[in-house]
Order: structure tokens, then C-alpha cells, then sequence
């Protein structure tokens, strides 16, 4: 693996495939992928850039307001980031409000460039949330118990937990990173259409954990009604982090998609 997280891993001759984030607050891509990005890096060629917004990326981000607008910001980022690499067809796997609403975003934008796409958590289809997390209390305590919430059950991923939260409460702090989260989730007039999901050709795999407590497993349902070539898996036993919490079916799901 190289050190940068836009770079590709040259240990894989295989496919090309980009991996977007989440969407939490202080989220960046390498801690976002590392229960499961040595097993991608095996069998792809692997991407994981910090998006627009989060990690390296914050700088430069003021303007764009509303989840559309930021979806299809991404959605522009990452194809600069395909041409910077000389990558003219890639698969993706897309993490929730951030990376899976990226992941549609693209579908919809540059469909030649995508060969299929995995989005998970509903890739932010579903309401706008009814807080934003973390910001209006931002402590220690806030950020553990944000990130409480993505796993099925607390008491498996303790430690894991409390690594993160160290983490995430030093990214969530920089400079710009609050107001960015916070134009992620307004609600405003105007702004980008949305994705028009029929016209989207592409296979879509939607993943949902079972026990999600973030997003129910209607809105993967409706999203995947919504798309002509999508399906279903949902993932038992699983919270929102499908990939820390069942991460051997993940990976298995996932490639089984991309390599049909």
C-alpha cells in the first residue's frame, strides 16, 4: 500500500476499484477502510481518497451547501482523481450519506466510467438527520457515543471505539471542518436536482446491516425499487458498519458483485 490514500496500491494487478467513505464527523479514508482495505488491496487495484469535505480535504470547500451539491462535488472530485491516474473504467464502493451518495452521484454523472457500484447504508437517500451529530456537543463523550451508533453492538468494538474516537475528535477540530459538516446537512431551497435514479444503468449492489441504527432498511429498499439494475443484501447481525461489523461477508459480498 502507498502512503497517500489517493494513491493506487501496486501490490494488485487486478481491477481498479474506488472506495468512498462516510460521512461522520471527522471521518477520513483510511481509518473509514481499515478493517477491510488489506483484503481489497489483494484482489484491486485500490483508491481511497479523503473526500471533499473531510480529512485532507476540507481546505477549499466553502460554497457548496446542501447534501445534493456536495454529492455532486465528489461525484466532479472523483473523476479528477480517475484522470490523474489514467483510470477509464472503475467499480466503486460508496459508504453512506458521503461516499454512497458520491457513488450515485457518479452513476448518474459519468456512467462509461463506472462498471458496477456498491452502496451502503442507504448511500443517503434516506431524511436528512434530525441533529447533526457531535458538533452541538462536541466532546469526547460525544464523539464515542456518534460513533457508538454505527455498530451493532457497543460492547464487541470497545476498544476499536475509543482508538477511533481519539482519532476523529482531533479531525473533527480542525479549522473549516465544522462548518463543512454542517453545509453537508442543510436544508436549503434550489441547489442540484436530485439523482434521477431510473436513468442510473449501471449494476448497484445496496448493503444494509440488519440491525442499522442510523438508517432502516427501508430506504436500501426503496433505493433499490428506485434502480433498474439494483439489489438487495442485507446483512444479518450487522449495524451501519456493515464492514466492521461482519467484515468477512462484506468482503465477500462485495467481491463475489464485482467480479460477476
Amino acid at each position: 500500500m502507498l502512503a497517500t490514500p489517493e494513491n493506487a496500491a501496486e501490490a494488485s494487478a487486478g481491477p481498479a476499484l474506488v472506495l468512498l467513505h462516510g460521512g461522520g464527523p471527522g471521518v477520513d479514508a483510511v481509518s473509514n477502510w481499515a478493517s477491510v482495505r488489506s483484503r481489497f488491496d489483494s484482489e484491486f487495484r485500490c483508491l481511497a481518497p479523503d473526500l471533499l469535505g473531510f480529512g485532507t480535504r476540507i481546505a477549499g470547500t466553502g460554497g457548496i451547501e446542501g447534501p445534493r451539491a456536495w454529492a455532486m462535488a465528489r461525484a466532479r472530485q472523483i473523476l479528477n482523481v480517475l484522470d490523474r491516474h489514467g483510470l477509464d473504467r472503475v467499480h466503486l464502493v460508496g459508504n453512506s450519506a458521503a461516499g454512497g451518495a458520491a457513488a450515485l452521484a457518479l452513476l448518474s454523472l459519468a456512467p462509461g466510467r463506472i462498471d458496477r457500484a456498491v452502496v451502503m447504508g442507504g448511500a443517503g437517500t434516506g431524511p436528512l438527520p434530525p441533529a447533526v451529530p457531535f458538533y452541538d456537543d462536541p466532546t469526547k463523550q460525544s464523539m464515542r457515543a456518534t460513533l457508538g451508533r454505527l455498530v451493532a453492538d457497543e460492547s464487541v468494538h470497545g476498544e476499536l471505539l475509543d482508538e477511533l474516537a481519539d482519532v476523529r475528535m482531533r479531525q473533527a477540530l480542525r479549522p473549516g471542518a465544522e462548518s463543512a459538516f454542517r453545509s453537508m446537512f442543510a436544508d436549503i431551497e434550489g441547489g442540484p436536482p436530485p439523482i434521477d435514479l431510473i436513468s442510473i444503468v449501471n449494476p448497484v449492489l445496496a448493503l444494509h446491516g440488519e440491525l442499522d441504527r442510523v438508517s432502516p432498511v427501508e430506504v436500501s429498499e426503496r433505493l433499490v425499487d428506485a434502480l433498474p439494475h439494483g439489489r438487495l443484501a442485507v446483512v444479518a447481525g450487522a449495524g451501519h458498519w456493515i464492514h466492521v461489523d461482519r467484515p468477512d461477508e462484506f468482503c465477500k459480498l462485495v467481491g463475489e458483485f464485482l467480479s460477476a
